[in-house]
């Protein structure tokens, strides 16, 4: 009886999502049009309001732990859940996302993307793609931000692993930027397919910064170690034992 309520407040939870998404869209579309400015605006408070609304509709809080970059970053994050997609970027001031091309397509998602500053990348295309992204910024003609990146390339199960792709290792070396870790647990409540969310405490862990000019094996050994280690913790915290 408990989980067929829980099921139906998740339902419910998960189309009124989308039509505050619209609602955000229309609201914020002429700010947005004119301004980069506007869009952040509006994705941080399409967060906001998904927080409050999982807050009250399904029994699930969010909670950020650590230093969110306030800088110029690479972020480098665990990927579970779209949750934690929300949670990160509201964490910061300027989040921007590697994403697949196919998405700046997707109504309102896409092209708010886009406005704020995320970047497309084509299957063989990301290097390119991140040496313009650069050069924008240096340029003038781009926001500078934290650029966000999941590392294993896909969302990921709690309890399943997955290698960590060198594309990360790519970026750190040629941004010589610092690249902040980030762990989580969002899978345990907000799982990668279907609409059942589970009541509880959904985490992003933010952790200490890795100084850039690393040696890429070392970087990479590290930054897995870092982020699967926590993540591991945190999903234990939230009673997860896979």
């Amino acid at each position: 009886m408990r989980y067929a309520i829980q099921l139906i407040r998740s339902v419910i939870f998960n189309l009124q999502m989308y039509v505050a998404m619209l609602v955000v869209g229309v609201l914020w579309a002429p700010w947005a049009i004119w301004s980069p400015h506007g869009a952040i605006s509006g994705c941080h408070a399409y967060c906001r309001w998904v927080e409050f609304s999982a807050k009250w509709l399904i029994g699930l809080r969010f909670e950020v732990r650590g230093e969110p970059p306030t800088y110029e970053a690479l972020v480098a994050a665990k990927h579970q859940s779209f949750l934690d997609v929300l949670m990160i970027y509201n964490a910061m001031p300027r989040g921007k996302f590697i994403f697949k091309d196919i998405l700046k397509y997707a109504p309102i998602l896409g092209q708010f993307g886009l406005r704020i500053g995320c970047i497309p990348v084509k299957r063989g295309q990301r290097g390119k793609a991140i040496k313009t992204m650069l050069a924008d910024v240096k340029s003038g003609k781009a926001l500078p931000g934290q650029l966000i990146i999941y590392s294993q390339g896909t969302r990921i199960a709690p309890g399943v692993k997955a290698p960590y792709k060198i594309g990360t290792g790519a970026l750190y070396k040629d941004m010589n930027q610092p690249c902040v870790p980030v762990a989580t647990n969002a899978g345990v409540f907000w799982p990668k397919r279907g609409f059942y969310r589970k009541p509880g405490v959904a985490i992003v862990e933010f952790l200490p910064a890795i100084a850039p000019g690393m040696p890429l094996p070392a970087f990479m050994k590290k930054l897995e170690e870092d982020v699967e280690t926590c993540s591991d913790a945190l999903m234990a915290e939230a009673g997860f034992h896979g």
